[in-house]
């Protein structure tokens, strides 16, 4: 050792704790290295990404190599360190103290903390670096590995655990893809992220969330004149109308509004059974049939519309394919003339919001960014009678979550028109 020179050790002792902080980072970077990004890296047959991959499929094997490089490195680095300071310093139990404690924060510092950060923030690009490296050292240290692993193996036997399997059968559940959509950031369009999140809860809402509620269903009563019939095909504005007789829950077909336009250019005198024979068999759906569920019946069934009921058959609503649609891609329909103001909302400048009473609360939470209750009832007006437990004379306001609600207009046994207002925005 005395005929070492100085520069020497110093240069050991510096290979040593790169290479230590080489080993610290490179673990560090592929455990943090982004799966589902490597795997789309080695489809496009990036030689680092596949090598990234086929480690992190032998996590066991990797992290023996690391940890027992690591380890070695470190002890070198002590054993040097006190050399040195024996070396030149003596003996004393008070220099072996010093060496020992300056040994420990140099590799604190610059072999641990410094290279994990720098690891932990660049993880890909680390990863397909220190893969190309690590790759043949794995293959080189098998027996060492081997060897190591034959002890571990039987410690993880004693404490119950399974090194391979559990890391294979672990899956994404949709709450974890929902926050890889959250967590995207401006990898995603701010369009094709709705779109996605909408995808997700397709699976937990009902047809009766997006349905048009009865008392807004367009429908052809046949029980009427044919005049009044005729008078109503002229100023319709869908393709496809319900078709009842007498009351709205006797429903005895839809009608496609085109084929009945034809007949009025008939000169024959119309009756009924004219408008009778060209209905379609009515398509019905109970009301807690799940959205996504119903898209695929909507598929198979080769149907576009259909009825939604309750337990006791009576009418419930009116969902369409464009419904569901619109749920996933947002409104692309073109707003007949008398559409309702729940169509298209929002906070004004002083905080307020003139709503409905039968805007659905689902839109409202989605464009006022508001939480109101989702588990009870699906409209504004259904939400305020339950808390009111009745039907209000007068305007009265009360607070629902962060808003307060002043109702503007009752008509027909029903809260017709409600004023939202922010708490924040009276205080300014």
């Amino acid at each position: 050792m005395k005929t070492v020179p100085l520069w020497a050790l110093v240069a050991a002792l510096i290979v040593l704790v790169l290479c230590s902080a080489f080993f610290a980072m490179a673990e560090t970077a592929l455990m943090a290295a982004n799966k589902y990004r490597l795997r789309h890296l080695a489809k496009r047959g990036n030689k680092g990404a596949i090598t990234t991959l086929w480690l992190l499929d032998r996590t066991d094997k990797l992290l023996s190599l690391v940890l027992i490089a690591n380890t070695l490195i470190n002890a070198m680095a002590t054993a040097l360190v006190t050399a040195f300071a024996i070396l030149f310093f003596g003996h004393e139990d008070s220099v072996l103290v010093i060496a020992i404690a300056a040994v420990a924060f140099l590799l604190i510092v610059f072999a641990e903390i410094s290279p994990k950060v720098i690891g932990a923030t660049y993880p890909e690009i680390i990863s397909l670096a220190v893969s190309r490296l690590l790759r043949p050292l794995m293959s080189a240290a098998k027996p060492i590995i081997w060897f190591v692993n034959l002890f571990v193996n039987v410690v993880l036997k004693l404490l119950r655990v399974k090194s391979g399997g559990q890391r294979q059968q672990h899956r994404l559940s949709p709450e974890e893809l929902r926050s890889i959509v959250l967590e995207g950031g401006n990898f995603i369009p701010q369009k094709h992220k709705s779109i996605l999140l909408n995808l997700f809860d397709l699976e937990t809402i009902s047809v009766e969330d997006i349905m048009t509620p009865r008392s807004q269903i367009e429908a052809l009563n046949l029980a009427v004149p044919v005049d009044d019939i005729k008078h109503q095909l002229t100023t319709c504005y869908h393709n496809k109308l319900p078709v009842y007789e007498g009351e709205i829950n006797q429903i005895v077909g839809i009608l496609h509004v085109r084929k009945a336009v034809a007949l009025l250019n008939q000169d024959e005198a119309l009756t009924v059974e004219h408008f009778r024979a060209l209905l379609n068999t009515p398509y019905f759906i109970p009301q807690d049939t799940g959205v996504f569920t119903q898209l695929q019946y909507f598929q198979e069934n080769k149907e576009r519309l259909g009825i939604i009921v309750d337990e006791y058959g009576e009418v419930q609503g009116l969902v369409t394919l464009d419904d569901i649609i619109e749920e996933m891609i947002g409104e692309f329909t073109t707003s007949v003339p008398g559409a309702s103001r729940s169509e298209t909302f929002g906070w004004d400048a002083n905080g307020e919001c003139l709503l409905e009473g039968s805007t659905p609360l689902r839109d409202i939470n989605k464009r006022l960014a508001v939480n109101f209750p989702l588990d009870g009832p699906k409209t504004l007006n259904g939400l305020m009678l339950e808390l009111l437990q009745d039907i209000p004379e007068s305007p009265i306001s009360l607070k629902i979550g962060t808003c307060v609600i002043e109702v503007i207009q009752v008509q027909n046994q029903s809260i017709k028109v409600v004023k939202l207002r922010r708490p924040s925005a009276g205080k300014r």
